[in-house]
C-alpha cells in the first residue's frame, strides 16, 4: 500500500462517512449556520436602518434646533426693539413733563414776581407819598411860622371855599 494511492475499502468508507457528515450537516448543521448567518445579517440591517433614522432625526432635531435658534433670536430682537422703544418713550415722555413743569415754575415765577413787583411799586408809592407829605408839612410849618405867611395861607383858603 502506498501512501499516495488509497485502498477501494478506505475510500468506500470515507465516501461512506463524508455522505452521512454531508447528510447530517446539510439536514441540522448548515440551516443552524444559515439561520445564524441570517439572524446576524438581520441584526446589522437593523442596526444599520436604526442608525440611518437615529442620523436623519439628528439631522431634524439639528434643523429644528437651527429654528428655535434663529426664533430666540428674532424674539430677543423684538424684545430689546421694544424695550429700546419704551424707555425712548420713557424718556420723551419725561422730556415734556419736564419741560410742562418748568414752563410752569417759570409761569409761577413770572406771576409772583410781577406780583412782588407791583407790591414793591406800591410800597414806594407810600414811602413817596409819605416822603411828599413830610417835605410839605415841613415847608408848610416854616411857611406857617411867619405871621404874614399864615394870614396868605387863610385868605387863601377862605378865598377857595
Amino acid at each position: 500500500m502506498s501512501l499516495i494511492t488509497p485502498d477501494f475499502g478506505l475510500l468506500f468508507w470515507m465516501t461512506l462517512i463524508f455522505g452521512i457528515v454531508l447528510f447530517v450537516l446539510a439536514k441540522w448543521g448548515f440551516p443552524m449556520i444559515t439561520d445564524s448567518v441570517q439572524k446576524r445579517a438581520d441584526r446589522i440591517n437593523e442596526s444599520i436602518r436604526m442608525a440611518k433614522e437615529a442620523e436623519e432625526r439628528l439631522k431634524n432635531l439639528a434643523s429644528e434646533q437651527e429654528a428655535l435658534i434663529d426664533k430666540a433670536r428674532k424674539e430677543q430682537a423684538r424684545v430689546l426693539k421694544e424695550a429700546s422703544d419704551s424707555r425712548d418713550a420713557i424718556l420723551e415722555q419725561a422730556r415734556v413733563q419736564a419741560k410742562d413743569e418748568a414752563s410752569k415754575i417759570l409761569e409761577q415765577a413770572k406771576t409772583q414776581i410781577a406780583a412782588e413787583k407791583e407790591s414793591a411799586l406800591r410800597d414806594v408809592r407810600k414811602e413817596v407819598a409819605a416822603i411828599s407829605v413830610a417835605v410839605a408839612e415841613k415847608v408848610l410849618r416854616k411857611e406857617l411860622e411867619k405871621d404874614s405867611g399864615r394870614d396868605e395861607l387863610l385868605e387863601k383858603l377862605v378865598d377857595e371855599i
